[in-house]
């Protein structure tokens, strides 16, 4: 004899446990997977915005708010930083590095050369002014001949070196070194460093006094003792 089975019953809060239970799993799989998948990219895309981020510009140090002059280095004579104008851009530093240690040289002695009548004179040049501007035209023409020739001399030593043989030696390297003072090479860094600062001081101060003898008809020393100071 066969008795017939009851159909199984099924509570309430086991139909509803079996579903709730899926979903959590698959919340638990979907949970992980997208989360490596998230700190990939998020590593990728720093990596780069590292990549493509904005470098900052380095800045010169003379002018703190003007990109640094690109052709020019610490390692040249007196070095500031210093180019507004870009000349460096269109000109060789080398030939600009040339430029500027001449003109220093000749307007230290330019500098000299203003003062130095003031207190002494030769013989010769006794009865010339301590006005600069008047001096110039009490030159002889014989005077002017030496000048010139004296100024061709050293214009010749330099010519080639300026045009043809710029890696052939440091800017403003003419030979001429009688008491030895670059023998060591620390002193003649220094030197060369000086020299460069102290042209530009004179280059200044050549200009400064220049124009006080156009204002005030006399050398620079006499306008100082007397004060005169407004134009003639």
């Amino acid at each position: 004899f066969f008795f017939p089975l009851p159909a199984p019953q099924h509570h309430p809060s086991t139909m509803m446990r079996t579903p709730v239970l899926v979903l959590a799993g698959a919340a638990a799989v979907s949970a992980f997977a997208p989360a490596a998948n998230l700190a990939g990219l998020r590593t990728s895309s720093t990596r780069a915005a590292i990549a493509r981020g904005p470098q900052m510009q380095e800045m010169s140090e003379a002018i703190p708010f003007m990109p640094k002059p690109a052709n020019i280095d610490s390692s040249m004579p007196g070095y500031a930083g210093f180019d507004p104008l870009g000349f460096t851009d269109y000109y060789s530093a080398k030939w600009m590095q040339e430029a500027e240690i001449k003109h220093g040289r000749v307007c230290m002695l330019a500098a000299l050369g203003m003062v130095f009548p003031e207190f002494a004179k030769f013989p010769q040049f006794a009865s010339f002014s301590t006005n600069p501007l008047e001096a110039f035209y009490q030159v002889s023409p014989a005077g002017w001949g030496q000048i010139f020739l004296f100024i061709g001399v050293l214009e010749t030593f330099s010519y080639e070196k300026s045009f043809y043989n710029f890696e052939g030696g440091a800017p403003g390297a003419l030979g001429f070194d009688p008491l030895r003072m670059s023998s060591n090479p620390a002193s003649a860094k220094q030197y060369a460093a000086a020299e460069v600062r102290n042209g530009r001081l004179a280059m200044i101060g050549f200009s400064g006094m220049l124009h006080h003898a156009i204002v005030s008809k006399q050398g620079p020393i006499t306008q100082i003792v007397e004060q005169n100071f407004y134009p003639k």
